[in-house]
């Protein structure tokens, strides 16, 4: 079974940046798409930005321009580096595979605030 470990979230002001992580555990991590998914208060989560196995990435419009997704598969780990956060980007963030699996990790909650 794979588990999915977020970290990197907190408080930030508008325009300020934040690095999410995620570990994962598993083989099936080496061989699968991988997304940043993120929900907000009364939405329903949302596929935030993903990268394929080749490194191959695509994002939603909300965030294209502004926040990067990386991995490094010898370390099993995916990374979400989030730019010129805007209020709009409170949430809380999840790492899944890309098309999500239905187990998820507790996810890392990213405030933007003044």
């Amino acid at each position: 079974q794979v588990q999915l470990v977020e970290s990197g979230g907190g408080l930030v002001q508008p325009g300020g940046s934040l690095r999410l992580s995620c570990g994962t555990s598993g083989s099936l991590f080496s061989i699968s798409n991988m997304g940043w998914y993120r929900q907000a208060p009364g939405k329903e989560r949302e596929l935030v930005a993903s990268i394929t196995i080749r490194g191959s990435t695509d994002y939603a419009d909300s965030v294209k321009g502004r926040f990067t997704i990386s991995r490094d598969i010898a370390k099993n780990k995916v990374f979400l580096q989030m730019n010129s956060l805007k209020s709009e980007d409170t949430a809380v963030y999840y790492c899944n595979r890309f098309p999500y699996l239905p187990s998820w990790g507790q996810g890392t909650q990213v405030t933007v605030s003044s």
